[in-house]
């Protein structure tokens, strides 16, 4: 892959990141400690602007037309053990969608900038 590309077309673009939403939702939906923030939620939303942001963040041609991140996490108030554990699924679902450890690497950075907005909200 040419190192000028973007992050996007390095992960595979629009739909590998489709399928690590996918995967990411499945990983959720069998995890007892993280399941709960997402029972009530709206997946097939959920995936939606997931794919977008995850677009979005890894520089590609999308744009996010979802709630803030401060939106969509107030009154969740997740805690920084979850926070981790969230991050560990989505770790797992890029590596059972075939993404190398250093292009997660460079998604989870990109990721991390939204951590606060998230956390204890």
């Amino acid at each position: 892959m040419n190192k000028n590309s973007t992050l996007y077309e390095q992960l595979g673009g629009q739909n590998k990141l489709e399928e690590i939403a996918d995967n990411f939702v499945d990983e959720i939906s069998f995890d007892a400690q993280i399941y709960p923030y997402f029972a009530n939620s709206n997946i097939k939303r959920f995936k939606n602007k997931l794919v977008e942001q995850l677009c979005v963040m890894s520089e590609g041609p999308c744009q996010y037309s979802g709630d803030t991140m401060e939106q969509v996490h107030t009154g969740m108030n997740i805690t920084e053990r979850d926070f981790n554990r969230t991050v560990d699924l989505f770790i797992a679902a890029m590596t059972k969608a075939g993404i190398s450890h250093p292009l997660q690497n460079r998604l989870l950075k990109e990721m991390a900038q939204t951590r606060d907005q998230m956390l204890y909200k």
